[in-house]
């Protein structure tokens, strides 16, 4: 069956950097658009990125650009995420999803476990 497996997360100080992997399998991932989704305590989910079929990428939170960035390596059915310059209001869990079309829409169908990271001293 059609699933995605996060990883990557973790304890990092802020300022700090990770980089999130996202590994599809019981699928062909390369031909959905991806995203990545993260829930803080207490918020609720929020959209971050997503990067399309074609690899255009779309972000939905200002917060985060300029510090994540977005990308896939259609050989490995794998979406990654690196996060750089991170701050204690990124802890979340962060989910990956894949779109329900090639193109970013904001509708997932299959959705990762998620991976925990938390910035913190």
């Amino acid at each position: 069956q059609a699933q995605l497996v996060e990883s990557g997360g973790g304890l990092v100080q802020p300022g700090g950097s990770l980089r999130l992997s996202c590994v599809a399998s019981g699928f062909i991932l390369d031909i959905y658009a991806a995203g990545w989704v993260r829930q803080a305590p207490g918020k609720e989910r929020e959209t971050i990125l997503c990067i399309s079929s074609s690899d255009a990428v779309t972000y939905y939170s200002d917060s985060v650009k300029g510090r994540f960035t977005i990308s896939r390596d259609n050989t490995k059915e794998s979406v990654y995420l690196q996060m750089t310059s991170l701050k204690p209001e990124d802890t979340a869990v962060y989910y990956c999803a894949a779109d329900v079309g090639a193109d970013c829409s904001g509708q997932y169908d299959v959705w990762g476990q998620g991976t925990q990271v938390t910035v913190s001293l």
